[in-house]
């Protein structure tokens, strides 16, 4: 069992969540308590539909107010009658459950911190719930005819009223209608658009990022020019900029390499005015009554230099018309002006995700085919713009450019088509973005693509470890999954198997769990822990994933699951992984190992598919279904909750005089009124 699902895969994410909940359940009852299934399942149903990452086991204090008192008062309807229930409650007893069974993500928040979150939000959960403004569309209009005395549950009734609502004839709060309208289109949808999950990557030490900082070209002139301005000022031009016969004193003094001749102004001298546009958005230097001043409460800011870069990284998106706007207003932007917002995150992500430098014939291609050079503009006017950016980015250290081969995994022609335009343009400027066709270089033949890449060394470019450092800074503050090799180091070993299972490709797995085993006391201890990890576990199909990875992942995989043949709790799993992996075959398994493998099979069906899937898999086979059961039945399998959950199934299936063949359906459980993904209770 997996605890992360990409968008697309309902079914999947249905059957993890409905044994989820009925394991819970079943945890809870064992200890006197009781679990709301309905609040256990929008706290998954929030975590896999409402985030941006998706990770159903990492759960964080802003995602516990996120789901209490946002989410759940715009998804979940409730009609006037109707109460909301102990969500609070219901959200604590799964995140003990989840820590209980070693299933919690180690990178997230600690139980307690979770719980007092919880705790804290707790007494505003209800006023969320009542205040209309937070409702979803769903819900205000149910409450509406509910309150004018029509039956909600009665359809020819609603389709009337929403009939009626169209034509103007229903009254209703139009302030409160407005701003939940408002809020929608200002925040989206209540489903966020799901982020492509990013490889790990290893960075080095802080302090060895420091002194990579300390050498920027960039942060040498920002500091200079907030230097030059000092506590006293500057005087600039009306447009904020140095005079001229400063800016070409302040060029021979930081060496930026500007061609001072024959211009006229500081703004078009391209380095030097780059710089100080930065030094203005990292805020090292204001401008106020015609003089431009360095900003005191910037002066420790400029002591440490990784601070420094960190904070000029993150102003580099500010910097969209000193950076790729032209001038002059004799064209129409580029559309990565128009884009630059959307732009700057996807190339830098882009080249954050990637194994291998990306080559600029592909870089360039890619961004033509994205967002392409338009009508009333030079040739070229998107490669020029794309330029600049790089250039910008690699005089802070952000990316490195380097001649060399491109990898054959680039050989394939470049994608062409365009993307959609950035959400909230103008109308007039979304249709310029959709008329712009590809660069004529993306529609170039594979042939022709594959020559420039193959017939000698190209341009190369990569993220340097700054660069990593502070992407990976940006995608977790979106609240996206970024891996970093050595975090999982003080992970407890069912939490460093469970990532390492869901989010890790097996060369960085390697390394991790090469690096938490480094931690222990010694390997042994290590092995000791890890294999303990395997035994708790109570999903038959994530135990078996997790033994998959320490086979892989450990120097002496193989040994190990040979070793756990015998294990009295672990022989199903490790007997099934060495079948899996054709070291064994079934000739080689003793009569109770196959009761065994049998057993095995239909409990790791009975997690995927549920006892109706299992029902209908055994009406598809020759054969009663109680002796395909019965062997299993009496295999001595060690998962009691498993065997429990089989032995319902033979109970179900011994009232069902003929079982039904065909493919399994599954109802789905969110589906709500209003459409969208809002729910009743």
């Amino acid at each position: 069992m997996r605890l992360y699902f990409a968008p697309e895969e309902t079914d999947e994410f249905e059957a993890a969540c409905g044994l989820l909940i009925h394991r819970a359940g079943r945890w809870a009852d064992e200890r006197g308590e009781s679990l709301d299934g309905f609040g256990a399942e929008s706290a998954l149903d929030y975590r896999h539909r409402g985030t941006r990452d998706g990770r159903l086991g990492l759960w964080e204090p802003r995602h516990v107010e996120e789901f209490l008192l946002e989410w759940l008062p715009r998804t979940v309807s409730l009609l006037p009658e109707d109460e909301p229930g102990d969500m609070p409650g219901a959200l604590a007893l799964l995140l003990r459950y989840l820590d209980t069974v070693g299933l919690a993500d180690p990178r997230g928040a600690t139980l307690a911190e979770n719980l007092a979150a919880i705790e804290a939000a707790a007494p505003r959960y209800r006023p969320a719930m009542e205040d209309r403004t937070r409702w979803g569309m769903a819900r205000f209009w149910l409450t509406t005819a509910a309150e004018q005395g029509i039956d909600v549950h009665d359809q020819q009734a609603l389709s009337d009223f929403v009939e009626r609502a169209r034509r103007g004839e229903v009254r209703y709060d139009e302030k409160v209608l407005d701003h939940i309208v408002a809020r929608h289109h200002t925040h989206g949808p209540a489903t966020a658009r799901r982020a492509e999950p990013q490889l790990p990557i290893a960075l080095p030490a802080e302090d060895e990022l420091r002194a990579l900082a300390a050498q920027s070209p960039l942060l040498t002139w920002l500091r200079g020019i907030t230097d030059w301005a000092g506590s006293e000022g500057r005087p600039v031009t009306t447009t904020g900029n140095p005079r001229i016969a400063d800016a070409r004193a302040l060029v021979a003094e930081l060496a930026t390499g500007d061609d001072c001749a024959g211009v006229r102004s500081s703004a078009r001298l391209q380095k030097l005015g780059l710089a100080v546009e930065w030094a203005k958005k990292a805020r090292t230097v204001r401008i106020a009554k015609g003089r431009m001043y360095a900003v005191a409460a910037a002066r420790p800011l400029l002591d440490d230099p990784l601070a420094l870069w960190r904070r000029t990284f993150d102003a580099f998106t500010d910097l969209r018309e000193p950076l790729i706007v032209p001038r002059g207003g004799r064209h129409l932007p580029s559309p990565l002006a128009i884009a630059y917002e959307q732009v700057v995150p996807d190339v830098l992500n882009t080249l954050y995700s990637l194994t291998y430098p990306m080559p600029w014939p592909r870089l360039r291609d890619t961004v033509r085919g994205g967002y392409g050079d338009g009508y009333d503009m030079p040739p070229g006017t998107t490669d020029h713009a794309l330029r600049r950016m790089l250039d910008a980015l690699e005089d802070l250290g952000a990316i490195e450019r380097y001649a060399g081969m491109a990898d054959p995994v680039f050989l394939d022609a470049p994608p062409t088509e365009a993307l959609e335009p950035p959400a909230g343009l103008p109308p007039e400027l979304a249709e310029l973005f959709g008329s712009l066709g590809g660069h004529p270089g993306a529609d170039a033949s594979a042939e022709a693509y594959r020559s420039e890449l193959t017939d000698g060394m190209v341009e190369l470019i990569r993220l340097t470890a700054l660069g990593h450092d502070s992407v990976r800074r940006r995608l977790l503050a979106e609240g996206r999954d970024a891996p970093l090799i050595g975090e999982l180091i003080h992970a407890p070993a069912a939490g460093l198997l469970g990532v390492l299972t869901d989010h890790y490709d097996p060369d960085s797995a390697r390394t991790e769990l090469a690096a938490w085993t480094a931690a222990r006391p010694d390997p042994a201890t290590a092995l000791d822990q890890l294999t303990d990890a395997l035994r708790v576990c109570p999903f038959r199909t994530r135990a078996e994933a997790m033994l998959e990875v320490l086979t892989d992942a450990h120097p002496d995989g193989e040994t190990v699951a040979r070793s756990l043949r015998g294990d009295p709790l672990l022989a199903p799993t490790a007997i099934s992984v060495l079948v899996r992996r054709e070291i064994l075959d079934a000739e080689d398994l003793t009569e109770p190992e196959s009761l065994l493998m049998i057993a095995e099979s239909l409990l790791q069906l009975l997690e995927t598919a549920g006892q109706d899937g299992v029902l209908e898999m055994l009406a598809g086979q020759d054969g009663d279904t109680q002796k395909i059961l019965k062997p299993a039945l009496a295999s001595g399998h060690p998962d009691r909750a498993g065997m429990e959950d089989l032995r319902e199934v033979a109970a179900r299936a011994a009232r069902r005089p003929a079982a039904r063949v065909g493919r399994v359906h599954r109802r789905s459980r969110h589906e709500g009124m209003g459409g969208g993904h809002e729910r009743r209770r």
